[in-house]
């Protein structure tokens, strides 16, 4: 294994601890304490919340912004698959015909997705208000990460400076807001407690009663 290998993978086993030592804490902090009367079903409840609650026409306003809303998602598609290439990429594990193609495709739309969310965080007023730099150096290093697995994917001598990205990404993971990867889970899971607890989630449908 190569030296920028060896490097990009203990930059990684260095996140993945930071990150099994914050889900162990979660873990070991149990189910919110609720004390009021118990009205509904949680897991029902906790169910919905990684799936119905997660639709637009479910939340305050994501589907007033429908086009940012799916780039978000495909983003995050591309992401995951960025991850699963580099570890495809680290042990040289071939990738080519439909497969490739496949991956390039999605990655070039989650690529200009990434991008697309960048340009709208710095050109738009309201949410250069709501900005920090964590916010755009998190956009930026994934953004990055995606558009250098693409053309590691179709050049294999940029494969040294994808591993570099890879490493960066990794090592800046637990320290900033994309180490929501972990808490976006226990984030939905408490809102299903606590809207289930209630018997608000899940939402009932039109022409049920109370």
């Amino acid at each position: 294994m190569t030296l920028y290998r060896i490097i990009s993978l203990a930059a990684f086993l260095v996140c993945f601890v930071s990150l099994a030592y914050r889900l162990f804490r979660l873990i070991r902090l149990g189910s919110p304490k609720d004390y009021s009367f118990k009205r509904g079903n949680l897991k029902s409840a906790i169910t919905y919340s990684f799936t119905g609650a997660m639709n637009p026409f479910e939340k305050d306003s994501a589907y007033l912004h429908l086009p940012t809303y799916t780039a978000g998602i495909l983003y995050h598609i591309g992401t995951f698959l960025s991850i699963l290439i580099f570890f495809l990429l680290l042990f040289n594990i071939g990738i080519s015909g439909v497969f490739q193609w496949g991956f390039l495709c999605l990655l070039t739309a989650s690529g200009i997705s990434g991008l697309g969310i960048f340009i709208k965080r710095i050109t738009a007023k309201k949410l250069r208000s709501l900005s920090n730099p964590d916010d755009y150096i998190s956009n930026l290093l994934v953004t990055i990460f995606q558009i250098f697995t693409i053309i590691a994917l179709v050049n294999e001598t940029f494969i040294p400076y994808y591993f570099i990205s890879a490493g960066l990404l990794f090592l800046y993971l637990p320290l900033g807001k994309l180490k929501h990867s972990l808490y976006f889970f226990a984030a939905r899971y408490h809102l299903g407690f606590f809207y289930g607890w209630r018997g608000v989630w899940p939402a009932k449908t039109h022409g049920q009663t109370e």
